[in-house]
């Protein structure tokens, strides 16, 4: 990335990039996404852009390890009780599906196999650990830590925004996202207990 802005209104071209760029990136992705539409709803040009940034992807590179922070801040993982860490997934992805999207797009267009994000670039240590040290105590099924992780959050996706089954969304009842939220939580909670005797 280049210059951060150090003015005021400069700080503020910034977060209108990056709120722009998020729109459009999770819409049309890193090869969909068009520069002029985000300087244009930015409300800025391409100067200042590329300024800041370098480069469309380094927009995108930009946001979405952002988007990725932003998770692990306030979503971060409790291994003791997985099902509830899912169930805040679950909730995390209703108020910003954009952030899954970025996931996705990252995932089909820059890394189709292996981890999501490059070896320097993974946030999932602290995780990773903390669901080894519940295992340890007997909390957590045996497994590999990063098994069980991706298994939390492979049923956290159930009705995510990229679900190829249902996408739920913010502006359905109450009702049926406390039902879901009572599935998931029962489900993980017996997936990811140990077996009795072990």
């Amino acid at each position: 990335m280049a210059d951060q802005p150090l003015t005021a209104r400069g700080a503020a071209t910034y977060q209108r990039i990056l709120d722009a760029a998020t729109q459009e990136f999770a819409e049309h992705g890193i090869a969909g996404a068009r520069v002029e539409r985000i300087v244009t709803a930015a409300r800025t040009n391409k100067a200042q852009l590329y300024g800041y940034f370098g480069s469309k992807e380094g927009l995108f590179d930009t946001i979405f390890l952002g988007s990725l922070e932003r998770i692990m801040d306030v979503v971060p993982v409790d291994a003791v009780d997985l099902a509830d860490w899912a169930v805040r997934l679950y909730d995390e992805y209703l108020r910003r599906p954009d952030l899954i999207r970025l996931a996705t797009w990252a995932r089909l267009e820059r890394r189709p196999a292996g981890h999501l994000v490059e070896e320097s670039g993974r946030l999932d240590t602290p995780k990773l650990r903390a669901i080894a040290e519940a295992q340890a105590a007997g909390l957590v099924r045996d497994g590999d830590p990063f098994d069980v992780m991706a298994m939390v959050i492979a049923m956290s996706m159930a009705w995510s925004p990229v679900s190829n089954v249902y996408a739920a969304t913010a502006q359905e009842p109450a009702e049926v996202h406390e039902q879901r939220r009572t599935l998931l939580r029962e489900c993980v909670r017996r997936a990811m207990t140990p077996a009795s005797g072990s």
